[in-house]
């Protein structure tokens, strides 16, 4: 049951009657031919855990749902060789910080290529982009978005908090989370970040105008991004939990260096995987490893399925209870593809996953309705 074969015999049938685009939390997306997708990938410096697996399994759904309009997705999914994080893990281990990096991104991409999640046409390394993380500096610098401080290039953040609808203290709180910094007494402004950031021991350096140093974190997306899409996405696609500060200093870095707005046409914020209402993360330790639930004897389509039914931007509580549910609901969607019979269902499949991704209706339409319905669904999830 391959997606070529369903996709010549029973798709094309259905046409996607006069279905040309798709929405993304309320936004509507129109769709010609090619569908540019900037995925916020991982930093390897640690195992797959099921958060990572969720955000990315739901972006190479939506690649899926485009191809089913007649567009092709073009992926760019970054890996953050250069941060702050790795490079205290990879001292821990006593290894080079790159060296250390490719061998945690090889496991990712085991993980990744279990759960049926395809390949994608970009992969950016973040320790390839320096010279252009400092061709942006210098733009920002130019537009009067960044100053320098001591070797460092800082972006003015105020535009980006203010677009973000946060008030200060929610502002200040995520970015000390997530490296930002505000209590830096060189910048102007606690919101400000680094798009360059001077020398500091331990880290890696490279020579720049400012002298040496390193890419900040948003930058180094922004710098990816535009690289290889020029000054626009389509959909701009992570976990919900960058949403701020990373996706809008990226967007907000990106907007000011080209003048063109919006950086993005659409977003896609995968809900944050939980433990008891606490958010997944190694910072916590209360991770649920991919590796870890494969090797239980779960298959992969069930741990995918499980990620899948339900709505994309929701938050959710893992529990075994839902993995066993998740593998109920595989092996109904597998007796129902073995039934007879023809099925008018396909321009309604196409029309429920065009709809915001609307996963769970699928798969109900396709155990409904069984025989082609079923192992359309089945294959157009990757779910086979």
């Amino acid at each position: 049951m391959t997606d070529t074969g369903i996709m010549s015999e029973t798709w094309v049938d259905a046409g996607i009657d006069g279905v040309s685009g798709l929405t993304l939390g309320g936004r509507r997306l129109a769709v010609l031919d090619r569908v540019r997708i900037y995925a916020c990938g991982i930093t390897p410096y640690d195992v797959t855990h099921l958060g990572h697996a969720a955000t990315f399994v739901w972006i190479d759904t939506l690649t899926r749902a485009v191809r089913l309009l007649g567009a092709e997705p073009e992926v760019c999914r970054n890996v953050t060789d250069v941060d702050d994080v790795l490079d205290e893990a990879a001292r821990r281990a006593g290894e080079p910080y790159d060296s250390f990096a490719a061998v945690q991104q090889y496991y990712f991409d085991r993980d990744m290529a279990t759960l049926n999640v395809r390949d994608v046409a970009h992969e950016p390394r973040a320790r390839r982009y320096v010279d252009q993380v400092i061709r942006l500096a210098g733009g920002l610098l130019a537009v009067g978005a960044a100053y320098v401080r001591h070797g460092s290039v800082y972006f003015r953040g105020e535009p980006a908090v203010r677009r973000s609808g946060l008030d200060l203290e929610t502002a200040l709180r995520l970015s000390a989370e997530f490296g930002g910094r505000p209590d830096d007494a060189a910048k102007d402004d606690p919101v400000d970040v680094a798009v360059w950031q001077a020398s500091e021991p331990g880290h890696p350096a490279w020579e720049s105008p400012w002298g040496q140093g390193r890419p900040g974190w948003h930058a180094e997306c922004a710098a990816m991004a535009m690289s290889v899409f020029g000054a626009a996405v389509d959909v701009h696609a992570g976990g919900a939990d960058l949403r701020f500060p990373h996706h809008a200093y990226h967007a907000a870095m990106a907007e000011a260096f080209t003048g063109v707005r919006p950086y993005a046409r659409a977003w896609l914020h995968a809900g944050t995987v939980r433990i008891g209402g606490a958010k997944m993360a190694k910072s916590t330790g209360n991770l649920v490893l991919v590796r870890d639930l494969l090797a239980e004897g779960h298959p992969a389509a069930a741990v995918r399925l499980m990620i899948l039914d339900r709505p994309w931007d929701k938050d959710w509580d893992y529990s075994p209870a839902l993995l066993d549910r998740a593998e109920k609901r595989l092996e109904d969607l597998y007796k129902a593809a073995g039934r007879t019979g023809a099925s008018q269902a396909a321009s309604e499949i196409v029309r429920l996953l065009a709809a915001d991704l609307d996963v769970a209706a699928a798969i109900d339409t396709g155990i409904e309705e069984g025989g082609a319905a079923a192992r359309n669904v089945a294959a157009a999830l990757g779910l086979n």
